[in-house]
């Protein structure tokens, strides 16, 4: 009986493969039993993919199959407020640069990774995808946050325009606050909880009496571990168009990707200082801003896609830790 010859596996691109997000989706790839031989990366030095011609160059010689687009210029409040120019311009052409240079060499398949500063600084609570272009952004992060907005439309338009005449499927993901292995531990500008947990190991290392957390320590934050964001990913990424199109409409197709509950800032110190040892006190300092009081995504339409985030924050932030004390030299030369 003749046999039909197998197909290979398709190739699949991962820009920013080296950030937390990127690193995790090839980790999760390979974990699943893609090969790795099959997955395409370079990193900022081999290619400027704010550089259009580059870019087009690159896609036209490698030709993938898939993109996941987990590039970006990120940075925390300070960033933002001191960089604005740089951070909108370069994420804007990035986006442009790849979207535009996957569809001229065929790629049907595309994934967006976003951000949930997209929302509105009021939006309702939880944030539900509809809440998307209903109101001001948080003046801090709004040159990003147009930015990633920006690529959403991008997704969508190209899908408008092509999906029919050549199969375009281009998807958009919007993470909640991620954290976990290849995070960003810097002293000044990390996130909260790598933030926390550089302060409390480093207490803990000083004997420190106390830590002091800055705000009330009564606003809600959502966190979800980057594994499991990248397990979202590849399964957005394969999900079958007909289901898909059950949950999105073509101008609101971006998808939630959280972890479902929130914690106040205080639960999440106390837990971060048992999870490093650190038994001294925690003292909140009310007289530093709070922020918003509360950011939560609503996941429904993933949940309903057959979606839902498995790490509890606990187990989340113990791989956390040790992932920092592999990746920082701050324990041996304290010590040496």
């Amino acid at each position: 009986m003749h046999q039909l010859p197998r197909r290979s596996p398709p190739k699949i691109y991962v820009a920013g493969h080296r950030g937390m997000v990127g690193s995790a989706i090839m980790r999760q790839l390979v974990a699943s039993g893609f090969p790795a031989e099959r997955i395409v990366t370079r990193t900022h030095a081999e290619l400027d993919l704010a550089n259009q011609a580059d870019v087009r160059a690159f896609f036209a010689a490698e030709k993938p199959d898939q993109v996941y687009m987990a590039a970006a210029k990120v940075g925390g409040i300070h960033a933002n407020n001191t960089y604005p120019a740089e951070f909108i311009y370069a994420n804007l052409m990035v986006q442009a640069n790849i979207i535009d240079a996957a569809f001229q060499q065929g790629v049907k398949k595309l994934l967006f990774l976003g951000s949930s500063c997209i929302y509105p600084k009021l939006a309702a609570q939880p944030m539900q995808e509809e809440a998307l272009l209903t109101g001001t952004l948080e003046p801090t992060n709004e040159p990003y946050a147009i930015a990633k907005i920006a690529g959403i439309k991008l997704c969508e338009s190209y899908n408008r325009q092509y999906g029919l005449s050549h199969g375009v499927d281009y998807r958009s993901v919007m993470p909640t606050n991620l954290y976990g292995p290849g995070d960003n531990y810097h002293p000044d500008n990390a996130h909260v909880i790598p933030g926390l947990i550089r302060r409390f190991h480093e207490a803990k290392l000083d004997q420190a009496p106390s830590v002091v957390v800055w705000g009330s320590g009564t606003p809600r934050r959502e966190f979800l571990f980057v594994d499991d964001m990248a397990a979202a990913c590849v399964y957005v990424m394969n999900l079958a168009k007909a289901a898909l199109d059950q949950h999105v409409q073509p101008m609101c197709s971006h998808i939630n990707v959280g972890f479902g509950s929130d914690v106040t800032i205080r639960e999440l110190a106390h837990l971060v200082a048992r999870t490093t040892g650190y038994t001294g006190q925690i003292v909140f300092d009310p007289s530093k801003p709070d922020g918003t009081p509360r950011k939560l995504m609503d996941s429904a339409r993933l949940n309903a896609l057959g979606w839902q985030a498995r790490v509890e924050l606990a187990d989340g932030l113990a791989m956390a830790y040790e992932d920092f004390l592999h990746t920082t030299t701050l324990a041996t030369t304290r010590s040496a």
